[in-house]
């Protein structure tokens, strides 16, 4: 089944994550990252409510399947950064550990942006197999499809931000940063 899947348009959740969500994105040892994607019980600016458990089906077919939920960029499908590794359901909501990859250009922009504090938000790619209405104007998400988690520029759910572990972090991204930055303009030099 392809991203659309003839199953309609994919839609998509925000999420900002970080110390107010008691632990939130981390960026650790080069391109490792790893945070909530998705979190239980907490409505959204669109209204929608992720219930516990919405992500286990999908998971265990993704699973069973040999295939792996996509890390893209802006949900951008032909932009892949990097791999998740571990995606997985908690009590708290879906928990992701990835790689952003270097050796892809989109990959070292985000980790970039990642470092300075530019982007600081993941968001989720799916399709709603089930859902209610609880009377309060709110869509209780009872099972998704995931496709995908993105990193992206603007959250839905506003109430997590970013975490890196250490201030020397930040600072090694910028002077990867500027590798590459002095290596392109000594190419375009040449």
């Amino acid at each position: 089944m392809g991203y659309n899947g003839g199953f309609g348009a994919p839609e998509q959740k925000f999420v900002a994550l970080g110390p107010e969500a008691g632990g939130g994105l981390t960026v650790t040892e080069g391109q490792l990252i790893e945070g909530y994607a998705s979190l239980f019980g907490k409505r959204d600016q669109g209204g929608d409510v992720v219930q516990a458990g919405a992500y286990a089906g999908s998971l265990a077919r993704l699973g069973a399947a040999g295939r792996r939920v996509k890390m893209l960029w802006q949900h951008d499908p032909t932009q892949p950064i990097g791999v998740w590794d571990e995606v997985r359901e908690d009590d708290r909501g879906l928990w992701v550990k990835g790689r952003i990859l270097a050796d892809v250009e989109k990959g070292r922009e985000a980790a970039a942006l990642l470092a300075a504090g530019a982007i600081d938000g993941l968001s989720i790619g799916y399709r709603t197999v089930k859902s209610e209405r609880d009377g309060k104007g709110q869509r209780l998400l009872t099972e998704l499809e995931l496709w995908e988690v993105s990193l992206v520029t603007f959250p839905m759910l506003p109430e997590a931000r970013v975490a890196a572990k250490g201030d020397s972090l930040a600072e090694t991204w910028r002077s990867l940063a500027q590798i590459f930055d002095d290596a392109r303009r000594s190419l375009a030099e040449r």
